[in-house]
C-alpha cells in the first residue's frame, strides 16, 4: 500500500479495511453519540462530523469519548484556528472541501491526519506540492463523478495519489467507485441525513450503514 504522507499509517489502514465514511451534520452531542453508535452497529466505524453547526466541536469531543471504537474525522475544516482547536480537543483526523496550503501546514504542525479537497488538476498539484497524496475529491458527482476523477488523476498515478470522494454520492454509486483503485474510501450524507437525525431514527441509520457496508464488500472483497 502506498504511504500517504498526509495520513497517519494507522488511518490509511483503517480506510483500506473500512471504505465507507458516513457524513454527519449535527448540533447536539447526545444526538451525535447516538447516531455514531447506530453507525457502528451497522458496521460503519468512520464518521465525518462536519464543522457546520455551533455545536460541532462539542459533538466531535463527545463522540471521541463515548464511541472510541469509531474514527471521528472532522469535516469542513477551513481555517488554521479550527485545526488548532481540533488538535487541542484530541481529534486525530480531518478533511477539507478545498486545498488551502496554510491549513495543510497547520495540520502537519499539529500532527493531524489531513486530506485537502480537490476537484481540478491544479488542486491536485497544489496538494502534492504540500506533500499530500491522500485527497478528498469534492464535490464528486457535481464535478463529473468517477469518469472525471479517472481523467483528472491520470497524469498523477505514478505519484501514488488516492482519493476519498464525497459530495452528491448515493447508495447506487458505492459499487462503481470502490471498484476503482483510485478510491481509498467514499462517503456521503445518505446514511445519516439530517431528517433521520432530527427524528432520532437510529434504527434506520443502522440499516443504511449495514446496506452500505454490504455494497462495499461486494465491490471490494477482502
Amino acid at each position: 500500500m502506498t504511504t500517504h504522507q498526509n495520513l497517519e499509517p494507522a488511518h490509511a489502514r483503517h480506510f483500506a479495511s473500512n471504505p465507507i465514511v458516513a457524513v454527519l451534520v449535527v448540533q447536539e452531542p447526545a444526538d451525535a453519540v447516538a447516531c455514531c453508535r447506530a453507525l457502528v452497529s451497522g458496521g460503519v466505524p468512520t464518521v465525518e462530523l462536519a464543522l457546520r453547526t455551533d455545536g460541532a466541536l462539542d459533538c466531535i469531543a463527545a463522540v471521541a469519548k463515548e464511541v472510541p471504537e469509531l474514527l471521528a474525522v472532522a469535516g469542513t475544516v477551513l481555517t488554521v484556528d479550527q485545526v488548532r482547536e481540533l488538535a487541542r480537543r484530541g481529534v486525530k483526523a480531518a478533511v477539507a472541501p478545498g486545498c488551502n496550503p496554510k491549513v495543510i501546514r497547520a495540520a502537519r504542525e499539529a500532527g493531524l491526519s489531513f486530506a485537502p479537497g480537490v476537484c481540478t488538476p491544479s488542486d491536485i498539484e497544489q496538494a502534492l506540492e504540500a506533500g499530500c497524496t491522500m485527497l478528498k475529491y469534492f464535490p464528486a458527482e457535481p464535478s463529473g463523478g468517477l469518469a472525471m476523477l479517472k481523467s483528472m488523476a491520470a497524469p498523477y498515478l505514478h505519484l501514488g495519489v488516492q482519493f476519498i470522494p464525497l459530495g452528491g454520492l448515493k447508495p447506487e454509486h458505492v459499487g462503481d467507485y470502490l471498484k476503482s483503485p483510485l478510491v481509498a474510501a467514499l462517503g456521503g450524507t445518505w446514511i445519516c441525513p439530517a431528517e433521520l437525525v432530527e427524528a432520532k431514527q437510529w434504527g434506520e441509520v443502522t440499516k443504511r450503514a449495514r446496506e452500505a457496508m454490504e455494497a462495499a464488500r461486494k465491490a471490494r472483497p477482502a
